[in-house]
């Protein structure tokens, strides 16, 4: 048996960002993205509980917030952190986040094949994403592994066991596996998930970790 404990980053800093006179796009920004202070806290908190001691190996996307989330589980397990760019967000494909349209949140869940140029869709961000833990699983088989990720990247990740359904009642991306809800949509930043696999790396359990 093999687990991954699947996190969404902490807290990001954005309430108190000032004028951000710098000349790149979105994409570069959105990586750049460092944790709030209070994020920082909530991923040192993170770092303490039980399911995350004694991991064997911990991954990480390359987004700043991603890693400074995951630096906490590496130092207390003393192991590397492994950086993964699969692992990342999904690219909007704007220079500015201005210019989204207003339901392309909403759109992306509707139609998985929905992007703008240069963006990715659901899918893609699904392939990817899958192909990354795929990786992980083969070279760590029966090891206890952390993965740092983000929101959308996750969901669109589980797509491939899970029904990952839009409620379009409440705009919330609901998880559901074996026809059981363990996701209602509503993120914390961190967020956590075990996920259980056979020797086949078949997904045979998964739970919200709260």
């Amino acid at each position: 048996m093999t687990t991954i404990y699947l996190l969404r980053h902490s807290q990001p800093f954005r309430s108190l960002l000032g004028d951000y006179n710098v000349n790149e796009v979105e994409q570069i920004r959105n990586e750049k993205n460092m944790l709030s202070v209070e994020g920082e806290r909530l991923a040192e908190q993170m770092s303490k509980r039980e399911e995350l001691q004694n991991i064997d190996v911990i991954y990480s996307s390359h987004y700043v917030r991603a890693m400074c989330t995951a630096k906490y589980i590496a130092t207390n397990n003393n192991i590397l952190l492994n950086v993964d760019e699969r692992l990342g967000e999904r690219r909007f494909g704007v220079n500015n986040m201005y210019e989204l349209p207003k339901d392309f949140f909403e759109n992306q869940f509707r139609d998985w094949d929905y992007k703008l140029d240069n963006g990715e869709s659901a899918n893609e961000v699904s392939e990817r994403m899958n192909n990354a833990i795929a990786d992980i699983l083969n070279k760590h088989s029966n090891k206890k592994i952390a993965v740092v990720s983000h929101g959308t990247a996750i969901s669109t990740m589980l797509s491939k066991c899970c029904d990952v359904i839009l409620n379009e009642d409440n705009k919330l991306i609901e998880i559901y596996f074996n026809n059981e809800m363990v996701f209602d949509g509503n993120w914390n930043c961190p967020e956590l998930f075990e996920l259980e696999f056979d020797d086949k790396n078949v997904l045979k359990s998964i739970k919200n970790i709260k």
